[in-house]
């Protein structure tokens, strides 16, 4: 099995959204263009009314999402023969979900082994990413598949992780590539600016990414927050420091990998230990700020003529 954790290319494609029951808050099926797979996206509330559809009737590999105990949500991934009677396992089972996102095969190809595959892989992607509280136990064994299918699935999945920011689920996209090692002050491919940011006990490096903000392994944090910190500050520290990105040495937390945050400020105030502008703490080398990157960016007003 393949343990590449890269971000899929980046290239033009549609997704087709089609509300089954005609609410926004029911079943949406997605489908991609040139992809035989189909995505199904529903709230728990409103499971038992589509859960007879042919579409729950074939083997699916599926997430479960709901709020964690932190900033992060909390997510399971599983797999399924048939999909319906899993899900009608999870709807009497399994409390803390509030919808769930199942991929499976238009043309009814995907089997058992297929699907098994497919779990091990997100659940691959979900430990490397760090983005979710995973309710998952233990991570199962890929089935096992003869190369032209490991192929095809590594294929299937590449259209899933594609989908899955579009339909809100991030759990499974590790960080962009960003600048290389000492090249603090120059633009990286697809993001804003090297950056910079300094204060007590802090020094950390990062980039403003099409993903969010992304801060470079190596950065350093104030150990102690201010008595003032906001909670929800401090709720994303400890959910970091729970999952061991962030690490005690030396009197400071010290990211060990590359972590996308929400926002420039969330990212700021999580290393300053305070409340933070991160438009206006983040800077290139030269003391130019986040803030300035952006607006000169955008060119000036043309003049109108007449």
């Amino acid at each position: 099995m393949t343990t590449s954790s890269a971000p899929p290319a980046a290239t033009p494609f549609s997704i087709s959204l089609f509300l089954a029951d005609g609410r926004p808050d029911g079943l949406r099926i997605v489908k991609k263009s040139n992809w035989t797979g189909m995505g199904l996206v529903c709230s728990r509330a409103q499971y038992p009314t589509v859960r007879a559809r042919p579409e729950f009737g074939g083997a699916a590999v599926y997430v479960l999402v709901g709020p964690g105990s932190g900033s992060m949500p909390r997510v399971y991934v599983g797999e399924a023969e048939v999909l319906r009677k899993r899900l009608d396992q999870h709807q009497a089972g399994k409390d803390f979900w509030s919808r769930f996102v199942a991929f499976t095969s238009r043309d009814g190809d995907m089997n058992k082994a297929h699907v098994r595959y497919l779990e091990a892989r997100l659940l691959h992607l979900a430990q490397f990413a760090k983005r979710a509280e995973l309710d998952n136990g233990t991570a199962p064994a890929a089935g096992a598949l003869s190369e032209a299918e490991t192929a095809d699935m590594e294929s299937f999945l590449q259209d899933m992780r594609l989908t899955f920011p579009v339909l809100e689920v991030t759990a499974f996209q590790p960080p962009p590539t960003a600048s290389p090692p000492g090249a603090v002050d120059q633009p990286a491919l697809g993001v804003t600016g090297g950056l910079l940011l300094g204060g007590p006990a802090t020094s950390a490096r990062g980039a403003d990414t099409p993903e969010g903000f992304l801060v470079m392994a190596g950065s350093t944090a104030r150990a102690v927050p201010v008595p003032s910190m906001p909670e929800r500050l401090e709720s994303i520290r400890t959910a970091l420091t729970h999952q061991g990105i962030p690490q005690a040495r030396d009197g400071a937390l010290v990211l060990v990998q590359d972590y996308l945050f929400d926002s420039p400020s969330s990212a700021a105030g999580v290393f300053l230990g305070r409340s933070a502008n991160g438009r206006t703490e983040w800077k290139t080398a030269d003391g130019t700020t986040l803030k300035q990157l952006q607006e000169d960016s955008v060119p000036p007003d043309e003049p109108v003529d007449g």
